[in-house]
């Protein structure tokens, strides 16, 4: 009998606002490269996947400054040439530059399916965890928008010392539950961070795949809506 669920943060519950890739979009335009918004979008999407496969093998803030620049890179790289866009290695580090210029005054909003699902569960007596591989400030931001009423705990990376899919957030979250492995699921949109991870520790994954990413992903529950969740219960 299911007794909790764990939630990831972004691309699971939230996103940017403004939306990345229109910051993306617009750092690109002021360098004379025109990239919509859509295409900067399936960029983005590609490269955080490979951010977090990468940060799963070894934790990027870990790295030595070099290793980490080259991250960077090659994350940028990934979000222009996946949206159609080649540039030199000189440009695209121009417009690495701006988008984190950009960012800097970026905050969070929920997606429109988030708080009226996480009532129905609630409703169900359910215990709900946010796990997320932030920093303790994300405390401060769910509380912002709304959530506090619906959420009993929030486990971050900061506070156990190591990032999903590593055991320690997901250990963490049981303890704060209170409840079994078998008696918990996690959902998440990484599969390699929230579903391997998850399912290494016996706790049962979902998939969330808001952008259909992983539709070739079957060992698993995949959802494209948050309230589909209350089907697996």
């Amino acid at each position: 009998m299911i007794k909790a669920i764990f939630f990831d943060w972004f691309n699971t519950l939230a996103l940017y606002d403004p939306p990345r890739e229109k910051l993306h979009s617009q750092a690109c335009r002021e360098f004379g490269i025109e990239l919509s918004p859509e295409a900067a979008m399936r960029g983005l999407l590609a490269a955080d996947r490979y951010f977090w496969d990468e940060n799963a093998n070894s934790p990027v803030g870990k790295r030595s400054p070099e290793e980490q620049a080259e991250v960077y890179y090659h994350y940028q790289d990934i979000v222009l040439t996946e949206a159609g866009a080649k540039v030199d290695k000189e440009l695209l580090l121009k417009i690495m530059k701006r988008a984190h210029q950009l960012f800097k005054g970026v905050t969070f909003v929920l997606f429109d399916d988030v708080l009226s699902t996480l009532k129905t569960l609630k409703e169900r007596k359910l215990i709900l965890g946010l796990l997320t591989n932030a920093t303790k400030e994300m405390i401060a931001i769910y509380r912002k928008l709304g959530m506090e009423p619906f959420i009993d705990f929030v486990v971050t990376s900061e506070e156990v010392g190591s990032d999903k899919p590593h055991p320690p957030i997901f250990l963490k979250a049981l303890e704060k539950a209170g409840v079994n492995a078998s008696e918990a699921l996690h959902v998440g949109d990484q599969y390699v961070v929230d579903v391997i991870g998850a399912r290494g520790l016996g706790i049962s994954p979902i998939l969330i795949d808001r952008y259909d990413l992983y539709p070739e992903v079957t060992d698993c529950p995949r959802i494209r809506t948050l309230p589909e969740l209350v089907e697996y219960l």
